[in-house]
């Protein structure tokens, strides 16, 4: 991929890795955040993959290694799907759209050539073929008040809209429903043809849309409690940890790879770890980092003269940012047994971060007792 013209718009900064290659910022992150959320600004995602797969076989092909039932996408309908290991973690977190001929796939950029190679290897004899066409596509966000985008698209560009704003029919939500901190997600991605970034970042130079930076997005995002695949994933994570049964994943669906534990963790109620989101202390000024440790401190009932609380690394953040409303959160993946009211303290740049926990994935996660028990095997009716 060429570089950014995003990046030669005044006062762009390039982000960090996972958001490398685009801009954190153009100066201020707060107001690019409001412009953001006020469906006034575009976010420039070109470092994003995108992968295409053709053919007449594609959608059936792709429902049957898919956590999302894909078989029967309609023509500019989205979806978000999952792909696991044998043992249910999460690989690959994609975007899905179908414009009648191709079903476009958009992840993090530095995971589209795994997985595409991972899919060519598994057509045998279908009639599908798959594509990395990220040099040739790129990938723009925005979060407009209605179905439209903040900026003129090229004819043929597709928008793919989140559906994390709502537990979908056949998901799961662990977080309730009322009060749900994504209900307001309002996200849409547009995948459109790489040259005509320049005609956006012209249009942004002469203020017909303005433009807000990845840590806008970012912090929008850990408010709304969205994972993301670059952040919230590693080599443990079940969907169930994260809350992501509610819009990547089909229970009425069976066979796929991991399919069957996901139905077990469902069964069960019991996901290994939970996100929950923290609202941090602001007053050092210091915003934690992915990898810091969360720690709990449990006071003994009856401690000794001086005795120190016990502390316990709990868990690690994953994503944290300054929001321009909530001031300084963070998202993080913790052991399921830590109690709700426990204190927890970030332990980040030398110093004890006070964290107050919201529960998104509760501590007490029951069975799903209203969802019928998955059969080993079993197609979509």
């Amino acid at each position: 991929m060429t570089g950014s013209p995003f990046l030669a718009l005044p006062g762009a900064v390039v982000g960090d890795p996972p958001d490398a290659g685009v801009a954190a910022h153009y100066g201020n992150p707060m107001v690019e955040q409001r412009r953001l959320e006020e469906g006034r600004a575009i976010v420039d995602l070109s470092n994003r993959g995108v992968i295409t797969v053709t053919g007449p076989d594609r959608r059936s092909w792709l429902n049957s290694m898919a956590s999302r039932a894909l078989d029967h996408l309609a023509p500019g309908e989205s979806a978000e799907a999952l792909f696991l290991d044998a043992g249910g973690h999460v690989e690959h977190a994609v975007h899905v759209v179908d414009d009648g001929e191709r079903t476009w796939l958009v992840l993090e950029g530095d995971a589209a050539p795994a997985l595409a190679s991972w899919l060519d290897r598994m057509r045998f004899m279908l009639r599908v073929e798959v594509a990395d066409v990220s040099d040739a596509f790129a990938v723009v966000g925005a979060m407009p008040r209605g179905d439209g985008f903040p900026v003129g698209l090229p004819e043929g560009a597709l928008v793919w809209r989140d559906p994390w704003r709502q537990v979908l029919p056949d998901g799961y939500g662990y977080a309730p429903e009322l009060g749900h901190a994504g209900a307001d997600w309002r996200y849409v991605e547009a995948i459109v043809p790489r040259e005509s970034l320049a005609d956006f970042a012209a249009a942004a130079r002469a203020g017909t849309v303005e433009v807000a930076g990845a840590l806008a997005l970012e912090a929008l995002r850990v408010a709304a409690w969205r994972p993301r695949s670059a952040t919230e994933v590693d080599d443990r994570t079940l969907p169930h940890e994260l809350d992501w049964l509610r819009s990547a994943v089909d229970l009425h669906k069976g066979c796929y790879r991991g399919q069957e534990t996901v139905a077990k963790v469902v069964n069960l109620g019991r996901p290994p770890r939970r996100l929950v989101m923290l609202h941090l202390d602001g007053s050092d000024t210091i915003l934690p980092k992915p990898g810091d440790q969360v720690v709990g401190r449990k006071v003994r009932p009856e401690p000794a003269q001086g005795e120190e609380p016990e502390r316990r690394v709990v868990g690690a953040i994953t994503s944290a940012a300054m929001h321009h409303e909530l001031g300084p959160i963070a998202l993080a993946v913790i052991k399921r047994s830590v109690p709700a009211d426990l204190e927890l303290i970030v332990e980040s740049h030398g110093i004890d971060v006070a964290a107050a926990q919201v529960e998104i994935v509760p501590a007490g996660a029951a069975a799903a007792v209203e969802v019928p028990r998955l059969p080993r095997l079993g197609i979509r009716p």
